[in-house]
């Protein structure tokens, strides 16, 4: 069998193929984008009725730019075809409660459980559109406060450091000495330990690598109230990781809420009072032990599908892809 030789020129233009052509043809002719339906307003919202079910998650995602959408997400559909029942630009409650009431009433009646966070305006689209069901608020919203007050201890403690190792430095420069920072037993300054300890705080005592462990020894020693307000997060923690009762977990919560109260901690005080003012619907997660995890996991995903489109050029055409893959 004769061969014949081709050069890289031909290979190349042989096999070489126009992304953003490609693209255009398939927005234009291949796809039935241009006879959508949903076409004319998708920029605004969409609906998949057909998608609803028992149990729904609601949550924000952004597409572009900063532009927030309010997500409706059903939950047993785990993130694959079925996903999406609603879409709306912005999370202003009034407009997309006026959207999300276009779905059949039988269906929104039917909702038994909806997952959310602490914003009011989820609150009241979730209470307006789904009048039977119960709303959950998402543990994780809950531990991030706690999780938020206690790094805001370590960081000030973190300031204070910095600024008492500048006046160590000044003072060493003035009188004309060598500045020799202290070192602590496991090799770090103060400064170090404070901004090395950040990752080890989120994580529970017993996932700590043994540097982490002389590290929290050393920090809990030096910073008592540190060592306090890591106990209320773990404990908090615990309550949740722990499969308690609805009834046990009040008592235990309500005994979490004194210790908070007989810390002093301004920080712990505030998420207190915003725990509170969410009791009853932070305690419905003892319920079923319902968590918003899915509506992040699909956040990813968005995510994960806008990068691989090089951005977001055309909101409505975003979408109309989106929703063939998820809706």
């Amino acid at each position: 069998m004769d061969t014949y030789p081709i050069s890289s020129n031909s290979l190349e233009k042989f096999f070489h193929i126009n992304g953003d052509l490609l693209g255009q043809q398939y927005k234009e002719h291949l796809s039935d984008y241009n006879t959508w339906e949903q076409k004319g307003h998708a920029h605004e919202w969409i609906l998949f009725p057909e998608n609803m079910g028992p149990r729904l998650s609601i949550d924000e995602t952004s597409l572009s730019n900063g532009e927030l959408y309010t997500i409706l997400t059903n939950k047993d559909a785990r993130g694959q075809k079925g996903t999406i029942v609603a879409m709306v630009e912005g999370t202003t409650s009034e407009k997309v409660i006026g959207v999300l009431n276009k779905l059949p009433k039988k269906s929104r009646d039917r909702v038994s459980e909806i997952t959310l966070d602490m914003a009011g305006s989820m609150n009241l689209i979730a209470k307006r559109c789904f009048t039977n069901a119960e709303q959950v608020i998402d543990r994780f919203h809950v531990q991030k406060l706690a999780l938020d007050a206690l790094q805001e201890i370590r960081i000030a403690h973190r300031w204070e450091a910095i600024n008492e190792e500048t006046n160590d430095i000044e003072n060493a420069r003035a009188n004309k000495v060598e500045y020799v920072p202290q070192v602590l037993k496991n090799g770090d300054t103060k400064k170090q330990l404070l901004f090395r300890s950040r990752y080890l705080l989120f994580k529970s005592p017993d996932k700590w690598s043994e540097s982490q462990k002389k590290r929290a020894r050393i920090l809990f020693k030096l910073f008592p109230d540190i060592k306090e307000a890591f106990s209320l997060v773990h404990s908090l923690r615990c309550i949740y990781n722990q499969k308690h009762p609805k009834n046990v977990a009040i008592a235990k919560l309500a005994l979490w809420f004194n210790r908070v109260t007989d810390s002093g901690f301004k920080s712990f005080n505030s998420i207190s009072a915003t725990i509170y003012a969410h009791y009853d619907k932070i305690l419905n997660y003892f319920n079923n032990r319902s968590t918003n995890a899915s509506a992040e996991s699909f956040n990813a995903k968005i995510k994960a599908f806008r990068s691989t489109q090089r951005g977001v050029r055309n909101i409505n055409f975003f979408l109309f892809r989106l929703s063939k893959i998820y809706a």
